[in-house]
């Protein structure tokens, strides 16, 4: 993974890409927060240890959906419709991901994409 103040401005590119995004986090393949957090003004909605617990769950889920790239293709991006948020992921390379988080009311069909344009960048840059 990249170093922390490019992560980081990446992170701030994505929250920006639509007034209704909450959240831009990298984690890495172990589950641990390396950069990005809540957008300016946004306060989470989950406590620190529940953070750490939903980084590692989503990190062993990253691994776990390997197991069905060779029938279904290579996951680009997961996103979960909750009761009050909507989450999505970006799997990026050694398991690392993309964490994201919006307001349910954001346009889902058109958001993933800008954001996978990103991850696109990020992956033919190396970081």
């Amino acid at each position: 993974m990249a170093n922390v103040e490019e992560l980081e401005t990446i992170c701030k590119k994505i929250v920006k890409l639509d007034p209704k995004m909450r959240s831009a986090r990298f984690i890495n393949g172990r589950g641990h927060l390396v950069a990005g957090g809540m957008k300016t003004g946004i306060l989470s909605l989950e406590s620190q240890k529940q953070d750490e617990m939903m980084f590692m769950e989503l990190s062993l889920r990253v691994r776990m959906r390997h197991e069905f790239d060779k029938e279904f293709g290579v996951v680009h991006f997961s996103l979960s419709y909750r009761e009050i948020v909507i989450v999505m992921s970006f799997p990026l390379a050694n398991d690392d991901v993309l964490l994201v988080s919006c307001e349910k009311d954001v346009d889902f069909g058109k958001l993933p994409f800008k954001i996978l344009k990103l991850v696109e960048e990020i992956k033919k840059s190396g970081l």
